[in-house]
């Protein structure tokens, strides 16, 4: 049975209108900064878009971190200035690689906008080792009949990236990572076993139940487990996780705007540099977000 305590934290994400949608944002919040790599958690949707419409999302920098994009549901368009261009569908995987420095958008594509459709997934960011920050740009997708999963005694699992439960992803990550779509019908269990470091599930429907712990948690919470607790999650009602962890940061992560960074003085670096046009541009694209007007330099 799992411990009582099993259960470290229970954070409620932020609402943010971006326009087109909300978004509830699990990481960074008050409550936690990161689990495992992770550095922020992104659900978007479900939102209705109408035939003639789009999401468009222009132009923008990243440093020294990968998005892992993901959909239940729509389509999605990535562009980069590495020259990469991809759809994402549901249920595949985008792992962008900014690296020293990338610019990505990402839109509607054609055929979505002329017949409309619910829009409805998850991005992720995971802060590069400290070896990593200043790699060179990349871009990986991965289709979802190329991700692994086991479907049994009620539950199923789609492994994103890492491993779990004796499954390896062929998404490339950069520690030790752990990111999964579960879904769990009524009476199904899953354990959670302690081989990661750090650990978290973020209900997406439905309840679910710590075994050994009172109550349960339910839609748009990141419940956080304690380290080392091994932990048998079950449903009455039937629920869907992304379950998400692996080993904790090389230090501190200084996040701003889409920059992460393990120094200051490189935040600040590429702030000028995407204000001052200095990043790569986008084939196609003539469009982009400015750096916020508030920017003031962080490092001292």
């Amino acid at each position: 049975m799992a411990d009582p305590s099993s259960v470290e934290q229970v954070v409620l994400p932020s609402v943010r209108d971006l326009g087109d949608f909300d978004v509830r944002r699990a990481l960074p919040t008050a409550q936690r900064r990161m689990v495992g790599p992770f550095v922020f958690f992104d659900a978007f949707g479900p939102v209705v878009i109408r035939p003639g419409e789009g999401v468009d999302t222009r132009p923008h920098p990243h440093i020294g971190l990968a998005t892992l994009t993901h959909l239940i549901e729509g389509e999605m368009l990535h562009r980069d200035s590495e020259g990469f261009v991809q759809a994402i569908h549901p249920g595949d995987v985008n792992l962008m690689t900014a690296g020293r420095g990338i610019v990505h958008s990402e839109r509607s594509a054609a055929d979505f906008r002329k017949t409309g459709g619910t829009m409805f997934g998850f991005q992720t960011w995971l802060a590069l080792p400290q070896s990593l920050e200043e790699t060179a740009p990349a871009f990986d997708h991965v289709k979802a009949d190329a991700l692994p999963e086991f479907d049994e005694d009620g539950v199923k699992v789609r492994l994103l990236a890492g491993e779990f439960a004796g499954l390896r992803a062929p998404t490339p990550v950069f520690a030790d990572t752990l990111y999964a779509d579960v879904a769990i019908t009524s009476g199904g269990r899953l354990k959670v076993d302690s081989d990661h470091v750090e650990r978290a599930f973020y209900v997406v429907e439905g309840e679910v139940e710590v075994v050994g712990q009172a109550g349960s948690f339910d839609k748009d919470k990141l419940i956080v487990l304690k380290p080392g607790a091994e932990v048998i999650l079950r449903s009455s009602t039937g629920t869907r996780l992304m379950l998400l962890g692996g080993e904790p940061l090389d230090g501190a992560r200084h996040i701003y705007w889409n920059f992460v960074s393990s120094r200051l003085d490189r935040i600040d670096e590429a702030a000028r540099q995407w204000r001052d046009g200095s990043f790569p541009g986008i084939p196609g694209e003539s469009e982009f977000i400015p750096l916020p007007a508030n920017y003031r330099p962080l490092a001292a």
